[in-house]
């Protein structure tokens, strides 16, 4: 469990949360986050790697005195969150589902000193992290394009031979 309550920013992949300013930055640039998936991010990256159950997303976003559907409402943020970190359910790469349980964040989380500038480096150890955390997603997008394209090409070639059948049917 990483100790927020000192941390000003924490740190995963191209990411930035700023504990202070309640925002999120990707690469030095805004983010927008509503405060209910902020808070459900800020839970989550104090907890890396570990189980988060729906019931404690709940008992972190809502009083007790709040009566909405909880179930509809962590989905929801949870959605949001995915949806600011560029993640998909699917191809889990931040966040990772744990069915009927909760959810984990799965990347490495950083928490620099509060007086680091950032000419600064972080230490060894949490910039290899980041570094290699930021290749495996860029490799997963880079990934789900080249998917992407070969599905147009194949329908393109698919087209074109049934235009070149009929066309040659025609003919004849």
């Amino acid at each position: 469990m990483i100790d927020q309550s000192k941390a000003a920013v924490v740190r995963f992949g191209a990411f930035e949360l700023d504990l202070d300013a309640q925002r999120l930055l990707k690469n030095g640039r805004q983010v927008r986050l509503q405060p209910q998936p902020f808070k459900l991010l800020r839970l989550l990256t104090n907890q890396p790697g570990k189980l988060v159950t729906r019931e404690e997303i709940q008992a972190a976003l809502w009083t007790n005195d709040t009566f909405v559907d909880f179930e509809q409402g962590v989905n929801f943020a949870v959605k949001q969150v995915r949806e600011a970190l560029g993640d998909r359910a699917e191809n889990s790469i931040y966040i990772e589902t744990v069915p009927k349980r909760g959810y984990r964040f799965l990347a490495p989380v950083t928490v620099p000193a509060r007086d680091e500038t950032p000419e600064i480096r972080i230490p060894a150890e949490p910039f290899l992290q980041r570094a290699l955390w930021e290749n495996i997603v860029e490799l997963r997008l880079s990934e789900e394009q080249h998917r992407k394209h070969l599905r147009v090409l194949t329908i393109a070639i698919v087209c074109l031979s049934v235009a070149c059948v009929v066309l040659f049917f025609l003919r004849t």
